[in-house]
């Protein structure tokens, strides 16, 4: 029998209802994995084995009754530290909340426990979620598992490398401008952003709010279409939260993509992105019309100016969010002989270099006499890009792009180069301006021989399709590498 480690959720679920392995064994065997693996991914903030154990052992118990087993009954799980967990540290990856114990769970948290998964720690990211990279964690790099010299992308680069290493068969990111298909991508994983208000936000803290979405990561499409099962639904607790019903995911996952019409952003096709990456891509666009689909080139004019209006809605957002971190109402406080300069002394040695840009940058947005020409005009952008994506799905059901422009790079080579940190979602941010679902899956090596993902795009509420094309592509393709751990 394989490693308990290297088994999918599927898997895993199936062989515990029926009684060939215990949730206590697969517990067990993932957090070895992770004591492991641990010192030298840095995939976790903060490791729950005991948690996992104790909801491990519930489920054998329940098992023992005879009772029904839920959807993922047993399967490890890597949750972003930007979710809260009742009784467990939230950070955010930030040392302003680096002893912050939240005293209620966010909704998935509910969902999660309800739907069998075992917790196995809180996943290190980028500080308040900004960031391609998990360079800006206060709590240290997660290196990629293909590579230990490299990123493993962000900001729910924690995650994304626990599920990539098989320290959890599936995670949980959040996606403010590609933080879960981005680090998707770079770990040779299944990632996606669901349609903004499909999944609920209570209890996420937050980055930029009209922009901000939970979702899953998983090994494989079948895995994802399940976690999001377990997580999608309304919720009175969200005000955006959408109230339709949640379809099942993995009904007609298999039916295939023959005559579905596929349209290729052209300006996706750049000269930025690595030679590895577009030849992947093509490899792609060519298995996808073997397949039956009716393939075309579309342009989405502003698609060149999404990331421009992006770096000024979601700073904008964020300096909002972030004024509650004062030193007065939680979080940590620093010592001053004032309550301004404590304010500014908290803020000062809590918040790291990449928040303090963005706090920055959000607050000029917003300030008396630029809110029209920066931030107004920004949201005019915005409205743009979800025009042309309407337009764009008269023509088309689907539209596809490589995932991020470059393989995972070395940690440190843009730290000190925010716009090329920035130039890293350039493909990523439309859908998330434009509140449309996207799925990264894996579609091969580049030439330096690490992951690359294809970009998977659909209107509101196209999950199911989208899920439907990912697999069939999947499926063609076979399974995807694994990193050499």
């Amino acid at each position: 029998m394989s490693e308990l480690w290297q088994l999918s959720a599927t898997e895993i679920a199936m062989r515990i209802a029926n009684g060939e392995i215990s949730a206590v064994e697969v517990a067990e065997a993932h957090n070895a994995r992770i004591e492991a693996l641990e010192p030298e991914i840095n995939a976790f903030i903060t490791p729950t084995p005991d948690i996992a154990r104790a909801q491990a052992k519930a489920i054998d118990e329940r098992r023992a009754t005879g009772a029904p087993l839920p959807p993922l009954a047993g399967v490890p799980l890597a949750l972003k530290d930007v979710i809260c967990v009742d009784g467990v540290r939230t950070t955010a990856g930030s040392r302003i909340l680096d002893a912050y114990v939240p005293p209620y769970s966010g909704t998935v948290v509910h969902m999660l426990a309800d739907a069998g998964t075992l917790l196995v720690g809180k996943a290190n990211m980028d500080e308040f979620a900004m960031g391609s990279s998990t360079e800006n964690s206060a709590y240290g790099v997660t290196k990629n598992p293909w590579d230990l010299a490299r990123v493993p992308g962000g900001s729910s680069g924690g995650s994304a490398a626990a599920v990539a290493a098989g320290m959890a068969p599936i995670g949980i990111g959040t996606d403010t401008g590609g933080s879960i298909r981005q680090p998707a991508s770079l770990c040779g994983v299944v990632g996606m952003k669901p349609t903004y208000g499909r999944v609920s936000r209570y209890g996420l803290i937050a980055f930029a709010s009209s922009l901000d979405q939970i979702g899953p990561f998983a090994r494989n499409v079948r895995d994802t279409a399940l976690l999001l099962n377990a997580i999608a639904g309304h919720d009175p607790k969200d005000s955006t939260s959408i109230p339709d019903p949640v379809p099942q995911y993995l009904d007609g996952l298999d039916a295939g993509i023959d005559g579905l019409r596929i349209g290729i952003v052209k300006e996706s096709l750049s000269e930025g992105t690595q030679p590895g990456v577009a030849g992947r891509f093509k490899d792609a666009i060519e298995t996808l019309t073997s397949l039956g689909g009716e393939v075309e080139e579309v342009s989405l004019p502003s698609f060149a100016h999404a990331l421009s209006a992006y770096y000024l809605i979601a700073p904008a957002e964020c300096s909002s969010n972030l004024a509650r971190y004062d030193g007065v109402r939680y979080g940590m406080r620093a010592d001053a002989p004032t309550v301004s300069e404590m304010n500014a002394r908290t803020r000062a040695q809590g918040f790291g270099d990449e928040v303090k840009r963005r706090v920055m940058l959000g607050t000029y947005a917003l300030s008396a006499g630029y809110y029209d020409a920066y931030y107004g005009k920004a949201q005019k952008v915005r409205t743009l890009v979800i025009r042309d994506f309407d337009e764009a799905y008269q023509k088309f059901d689907i539209l596809v792009s490589p995932t991020s422009p470059t393989t995972a790079f070395k940690i440190g080579e843009k730290a000190d180069d925010p716009l090329a940190m920035y130039l890293n979602d350039l493909f990523t941010i439309p859908s998330n301006l434009a509140g449309a679902p996207a799925i990264s899956i894996p579609c091969g090596l580049a030439e330096d021989g690490l992951p690359v993902g294809l970009q998977i795009m659909g209107p509101l509420l196209s999950e199911s399709l989208l899920l439907r094309a990912a697999f069939a592509y999947e499926s063609a393709r076979g399974p995807a590498e694994r990193p050499p751990l």
